[in-house]
């Protein structure tokens, strides 16, 4: 099942895959056979988003080398999607991270790591307040009309600067943003507040990360037991400690009624949540990634059961 993106001509997979994994130092895709395993993996069960990033892996550009490995032969298969200008990243760029020459320097450098002609999503990774939108918008119009880009992308931005920058590009004639990458789960709402009623208002596809609150929502956690092995614990250990473990009990409890998964209502439930595009998923392994697409099909929850999840995880009120 495939989606639009945004006002877009791009469609992607209801499920996506988020790349942060690869050569991540303690992981199975911290090398390149593990890295092979889950994109092919993943292709085969019907995903098309890749979500990466020029910073992602153990050192600048790492996830992109191994990904353009991973992809030779099965590159138009997929709907790639790469970020650029996250601050401190290690970018060897001159310029300020959204300047015309920045992202020229950029764009080249991934798509020789990414050993493709084009990146089919490029996408600001930060705001870049020293740099005017316009000057940003100009460089990335340019990439677009040369074929190097099809579509354009920003994350963590706010409503006020995804306003600006829709204005700004409307002003200008240029390409506009067609997503929006935010923060969103059931545990982190915040996004609702203003984010998510801007990408609905201005036609943007909404690409969640941390949908799963670093595993939370996955089912694998408990009140008690914490998986050792697990990213959250190894990196974020007080997410886990910090939980509210009495709406994650009753939702776990909800998910037993309805005979799902708390993956599988998860997924249901941001896919049902509006504009989201897809819902990226990191893996780093074969069946988390098979399980990932499944769950993003096998359920849709109906209003009653939207409201219930909603009850137990209510939205921040909007801006």
């Amino acid at each position: 099942m495939t989606r639009p993106l945004g006002n877009s001509d791009l469609t992607v997979s209801a499920t996506g895959l988020g790349c942060n994994n690869f050569g991540r130092p303690g992981s199975a895709t911290e090398h390149q056979d593990g890295t092979d395993a889950v994109i092919h993996a993943a292709i085969d069960a019907g995903i098309t988003l890749f979500d990466t990033a020029d910073l992602y892996g153990y050192s600048f550009g790492r996830s992109e080398e191994m990904m353009g490995r991973a992809l030779k032969g099965r590159r138009d298969e997929i709907v790639l999607a790469t970020k650029f200008g996250y601050p401190e990243s290690g970018a060897p760029y001159e310029g300020a991270r959204g300047s015309r020459e920045f992202i020229r320097a950029s764009i080249e450098g991934s798509l020789s790591r990414l050993q493709t002609d084009r990146i089919d999503l490029y996408q600001i990774h930060m705001p870049d307040e020293a740099t005017p939108i316009a000057e940003t918008l100009g460089a990335l119009d340019e990439l677009v009309r040369e074929g190097k880009v099809r579509a354009i992308g920003h994350s963590n931005f706010s409503a006020e600067q995804m306003h600006e920058a829709a204005r700004v590009a409307a002003e200008l004639g240029v390409t506009p943003f067609v997503s929006a990458q935010n923060e969103l789960s059931l545990i982190n709402r915040e996004s609702d507040a203003s984010v998510t009623p801007a990408a609905r208002d201005l036609g943007l596809g909404l690409l969640p990360f941390f949908p799963l609150a670093n595993g939370l929502l996955t089912g694998k956690f408990t009140r008690d037991h914490f998986p050792a092995d697990s990213r959250i614990m190894r990196q974020r250990a007080h997410v886990a400690h910090d939980a509210n473990w009495d709406a994650l009990d009753a939702y776990r409890a909800l998910c037993e009624e309805w005979g799902v998964t708390m993956l599988e209502a998860t997924f249901g439930w941001m896919l049902t949540h509006e504009p989201i595009s897809s819902v990226i998923a990191g893996a780093t392994k074969p069946e988390q990634v098979r399980q990932n697409a499944s769950a993003g099909e096998a359920f849709r929850p109906s209003q009653e059961q939207r409201d219930q999840i909603d009850a137990l995880f209510p939205a921040p009120a909007t801006a």
